[in-house]
């Protein structure tokens, strides 16, 4: 890992990068008016009692002390094909995520980012999960959860909501069942494809049973639900990775937390344990397949939306964030030959660079990993990823630098990915190199926070 950006004079200048920067402002603008939430909580506050003294009913209670920390996130991707019309009607969602950090009490986020029409969710659960890969719980941590004291919410199109405090102990690396039901039509579902986990489907309305008898669908999507949220005394806040397939851990054993991130994650955790001095944080992943920095799919609001329109949504707004990893650009390389030259993709990186620090967030940032073999290979598009990661490595780009790609490539031919890392497509590594790439962030690089701008 080498130490980086400055942002002074060194930096060279960018013909692109004052356009960039308005059309990002226009953007996020854009962004931020559609996905106003129906709850006024930015995610920092705890919930405020009722008149008279009195929390929300239901499970729902107060806080006791603590920090709140992301413990799970992932990123609404897309509107799911085939549910234009009727969505989840009638059917339980079992998500199953996996905890980065444990606590003493969880929140979770509903988004209806893709819906054309209101979503209405009239019964929502969270428990710990009996065992892994089963859709059963453990009875006893089974929390009916509220919104505003009611077990039921009503979500607007483009919006997204986040439920009381539910009391119920989160250990870290549990897996957490977060059930939904919606009785009535609600247009396009918002999912995130490519979960490599595990979730289920049921029938009617379940979100209360504790065996998995009903839960006969088994489905790699998480569907609605975008962030878990814990009150921990373990973690001091949060780290962000964003990112494309590679982050969101395509090639990786399903169901196995294998994603480079999750390795980041233990690594944390186990040097909290042994007293180490490293910063005490947990890691969430907003990684979506086939993300660029440049460009989105079509749609309003795009499918998988670039990296530049969704940073504020996925990144900053996240809960207690004080870290961003940035493991981007492949795709601008192999897919956008009409944008993808060289100043247009480090004026990206740059951008989500300064908007970081404008929250006063610390950036690291990756080189782009080999990908000879592919087929989307060509010596033009070699040529372009030598030259973007040249310019990363000198610290121009991010204030820290893991050379994913001196990481994972073949000694013998830097174009292509070590044939035991590779998940055997020459893109994607297994879960061999996933493990690699999640060893070789510096754990203290994560300590500090933006450098002080002159």
């Amino acid at each position: 890992m080498t130490r980086g950006r400055d942002g002074g004079a060194g930096a060279p200048p960018t013909k692109h990068r004052a356009l960039l920067a308005a059309i990002v402002t226009l953007i996020v603008a854009i962004s931020a008016a559609i996905y106003a939430g129906v709850s006024a909580d930015d995610g920092t506050r705890d919930r405020a009692p009722l008149a008279g003294g009195r929390f929300p009913g239901g499970d729902a209670a107060p806080a006791s002390t603590g920090t709140w920390v992301g413990a799970w996130a992932t990123a609404p991707a897309a509107a799911e094909p085939g549910t234009e019309t009727t969505g989840m009607a009638g059917r339980s969602v079992r998500n199953v995520v996996h905890t980065s950090i444990g606590g003493t009490s969880a929140r979770i986020t509903l988004s209806n980012l893709y819906g054309q029409s209101p979503l209405t969710i009239t019964h929502a659960s969270i428990a710990l999960a009996a065992g892994p890969g089963t859709a059963a719980a453990l009875a006893d941590t089974m929390r009916r959860l509220t919104f505003g004291g009611s077990p039921r919410v009503v979500i607007p199109a483009g919006g997204q909501v986040m439920s009381d405090i539910a009391r119920v102990a989160v250990p870290y690396g549990a897996d957490v069942l977060v059930t939904t039901y919606s009785p009535v039509p609600s247009g396009p579902v918002t999912y995130h494809p490519r979960a490599q986990q595990i979730s289920y489907l049921a029938d009617g309305d379940r979100t209360a049973d504790v065996t998995a008898v009903a839960y006969t669908t088994e489905t790699r999507y998480w569907r609605y639900l975008t962030a878990l949220d814990v009150l921990s005394h373990e973690a001091d806040g949060t780290v962000v990775a964003i990112g494309d397939s590679i982050t969101d851990g395509f090639g990786s054993e399903v169901g196995a937390n294998q994603r480079w991130t999750d390795v980041l994650a233990e690594r944390l955790h186990e040097a909290a344990g042994d007293g180490r001095g490293t910063p005490r944080y947990s890691v969430v992943n907003e990684g979506i397949s086939g993300n660029r920095i440049l460009t989105g799919r079509a749609g309003r609001p795009a499918d998988n939306p670039s990296a530049l329109s969704r940073f504020e949504r996925d990144v900053l707004d996240r809960t207690n964030v004080k870290v961003v990893v940035i493991v981007l650009g492949v795709n601008d390389i192999l897919h956008s030959p009409e944008l993808a030259d060289r100043d247009a993709v480090l004026d990206g990186l740059r951008t989500l660079t300064d908007q970081a620090h404008a929250r006063g967030l610390k950036v690291v940032g990756t080189t782009i990993t080999p990908f000879g073999g592919y087929g989307g290979y060509t010596p033009a598009r070699e040529r372009m990823r030598q030259q973007i990661n040249e310019e990363i490595r000198s610290g121009r780009v991010f204030d820290e630098v893991v050379d994913f790609d001196k990481a994972l490539r073949d000694p013998y031919d830097p174009r292509r990915m070590r044939s035991d890392y590779d998940s055997g497509d020459h893109l994607h590594p297994g879960d061999k190199g996933y493990a690699r790439m999640g060893r070789l962030l510096d754990l203290d690089a994560l300590k500090g926070a933006a450098p002080v701008q002159l």
